[in-house]
């Protein structure tokens, strides 16, 4: 679902949209942007009348931004500033933003101005029509086009996701944050984890803004190949951990028939093959090392098989403290 990328009109939110949300801030290094970030929020609240919160998450930024961002909000009362001790990424920054408030609808906005604070409009919009979750679809120039359209599409592919942008601005329900587990980098994830839950995600346009000052926290060749080790974590998570026998069970049971086979053509080598008649086929180091290949399948076989029935195990605990977590069965 796609929709132009100017905001909705205000009459379109409902006084409680407009009261019960809080907009997530993670901030790294970025204290040349920041009082025009301040400013603009500020602005966006007033125009279309929001009352909801911002939380700034300083994640442990070694120049002034929690400093510049507490002076240029120091008269306005909605407006917080949290902070990491170090630098721990933008999923805990994320996570951390949304422990310090109680609103029931987050925005997930970066502090870099990439995007116009009026988008916050036409996402809380969307959350107003039913979604689980609105997540944007960047449109503009982007210096990162082609590696980003790989890793979304391939991801698309992977997850059947109805979205084509994994990684960029959303607004979505505290629910759906409370009942999927993100690990260090997972905010790309998001998205996935939570469709696999069967939350709803819709997509709407958003233009890309220029950055003003600073630079990409994101770059380097390092950052694809966590993101690809990420990609197949997540796909290994989605759909092996509720039936980890499915994976190793499998592949155990491939070793051990492998082992039969190996066991059965020596077998035939050795004592059919010259009862029959024919001259006998003696390997080059003779049989000993058939034996061993047979023993080293047969092990590591039966020892898949038993590490996955501990796994079934394991996931059914998890199971049962995911139902007791959440009050009950899905």
């Amino acid at each position: 679902m796609s929709s132009e990328t100017r905001p909705a009109p205000k009459g379109s939110l409902s006084e409680e949209m407009r009261r019960d949300f809080a907009v997530l801030v993670p901030a790294y290094n970025e204290a040349e942007v920041v009082p025009d970030l301040v400013e603009e929020l500020r602005a966006c609240f007033r125009a279309w009348d929001l009352h909801g919160e911002v939380v700034l998450v300083d994640d442990g930024s070694t120049d002034d931004t929690a400093d510049l961002a507490r002076r240029a909000s120091r008269d306005w009362d909605a407006f917080r500033v949290v902070e990491h001790r170090t630098n721990l990424g933008k999923t805990e920054a994320m996570i951390t933003g949304a422990a310090a408030t109680d609103r029931t609808h987050l925005v997930l906005f970066d502090a870099d101005l990439q995007h116009r604070p009026e988008e916050i409009v036409r996402f809380l919009a969307g959350l107003q029509e039913g979604w689980d979750i609105v997540t944007g679809r960047k449109v503009g120039a982007y210096d990162k086009r082609g590696v980003s359209s790989v890793y979304n599409r391939l991801s698309q592919r992977i997850f059947q996701v109805p979205v084509s942008d994994l990684n960029s601005m959303k607004a979505f329900r505290r629910e759906v944050l409370e009942a999927v587990t993100l690990r260090h980098d997972w905010h790309r994830f998001f998205v996935v984890l939570a469709h696999a839950r069967g939350f709803t995600v819709t997509e709407i346009d958003i233009e890309l803004l220029p950055r003003r000052a600073g630079e990409s926290k994101y770059t380097g060749p390092f950052r694809i190949v966590v993101g690809v080790l990420d990609l197949l974590s997540v796909w290994f998570l989605l759909l092996f951990s509720r039936k980890p026998l499915l994976l190793f069970g499998s592949a155990g049971l491939a070793l051990a028939f492998l082992g039969l086979l190996v066991g059965a053509g020596s077998v035939y080598l050795r004592f059919v093959h010259p009862a029959l008649g024919f001259q006998p086929y003696i390997p080059p180091m003779g049989y000993r090392p058939l034996l061993y290949l047979v023993m080293l399948l047969e092990t590591l076989g039966f020892l898949l098989v038993g590490f996955g029935l501990v796994s079934e195990q394991v996931a059914h605990v998890r199971d049962e403290l995911d139902q007791l977590r959440r009050g009950g069965p899905e």
